[in-house]
């Protein structure tokens, strides 16, 4: 039974911000983030699904933010969540740079399969990334569904020599990644698979774990439709997982925060994606949500005036994420 609240959409409408804040280095291929900030009752509540998602997928992403920001989140069993550095699809020689952005992070994720790039790019960024990590640190890798199966288990087999702790999804479907897990088990390579966009964007986020696809799934707290949402999905699945973002302003990153808080002992499988504010140049609260010593605490930070003002998206952006508010608010009901 949905207990997201009901919130007439003039009221989401007038508790609504719109900021744009620039990324430090392209990711995803954006160079800006924009994200809707509610001043909400319980708290400052995000709602920032991609530009180009539709209103169906987009409209979970809502339910999420009422739920943070109208409803009562779960007790945290947990005072901070270790979290991963996030490597994108930059040269080898820029990694130093980007994982000096995660201090204290002993995990790190680095993008691979990027459009435009060959597997000798994501060699050279991976090996620069285990060589600054050391031996002692884990290294994962981000395909987000960018290669074909064949091209998967080639790159794989390549990047195993690193010590993956796990390759994120690798392909786009169900099936592929089931042939993918299968393929690499039978040439003796030791990566775990695990799934994101396979959850997130599924219409049966459980289908990849009944299809012994992956090994561990990636959750995030907005895509899935809120906390209360996300914990029932992972008590059913019953595989390890990772808390993720999806390149969040601290609002969104404290939402799954609370969600990677939320669940119970032996759940978590290691450092959660939950660091990329700090891939952002500018945030809306003044206190951003940052690792310190690999860590970042459990809490709600507020908004803040100035920073608002500052990152205000363009009136044009303001008036297109404010309808698409009130058409994902009418199908929600």
């Amino acid at each position: 039974m949905d207990q997201t609240p009901h919130v007439p959409v003039d009221e989401l409408l007038a508790s609504a911000r719109v900021v744009a804040i620039p990324t430090r280095t392209r990711f995803r291929g954006i160079s800006v983030r924009e994200a809707v900030l509610f001043d909400a009752p319980t708290g400052a509540s995000e709602f920032s699904p991609f530009v180009e998602y539709g209103d169906a997928e987009a409209a979970q992403w809502l339910r999420a933010a009422i739920d943070f920001g109208w409803g009562r989140s779960p007790e945290p069993l947990r005072e901070s969540v270790e979290v991963n550095a996030t490597v994108p699809a930059v040269a080898a020689a820029e990694v130093p740079g980007i994982l000096a952005r995660f201090p204290g992070c002993r995990t790190a994720k680095v993008k691979v399969a990027e459009r435009g790039q060959s597997l000798g790019d994501d060699l050279a960024r991976v090996r620069a990334v285990r060589e600054a990590m050391g031996t002692d640190g884990r290294v994962r890798v981000d395909a987000n569904t960018g290669w074909s199966v064949d091209d998967a288990v080639d790159a794989l087999t390549a990047l195993a020599e690193f010590d993956l702790d796990y390759a994120e999804q690798p392909c786009i479907t169900v099936p592929e990644l089931a042939e993918v897990r299968t393929r690499l088990a039978a040439n003796g390579t030791p990566i775990r698979i695990a799934a994101d966009e396979s959850v997130r964007k599924a219409e049966d986020p459980l289908a990849v774990a009944r299809a012994g696809a992956a090994d561990l799934l990636i959750v995030k707290a907005q895509p899935l439709g809120g906390i209360a949402r996300a914990l029932d999905i992972v008590a059913e699945a019953g595989l390890p997982v990772v808390v993720s973002s999806a390149l969040d302003t601290s609002v969104g990153i404290s939402m799954g925060l609370h969600l990677a808080a939320a669940l119970p002992e032996g759940v978590l499988a290691g450092a959660c994606g939950l660091g990329t504010v700090a891939l952002l140049d500018g945030d809306a609260v003044a206190d951003p949500l940052v690792p310190v010593d690999g860590a970042i605490a459990v809490r709600r930070p507020a908004l803040d005036a100035d920073a608002l003002e500052r990152f205000r998206a363009p009136a044009e952006r303001e008036r297109w994420w404010r309808e698409r508010i009130a058409r994902c608010a009418a199908l929600l009901g």
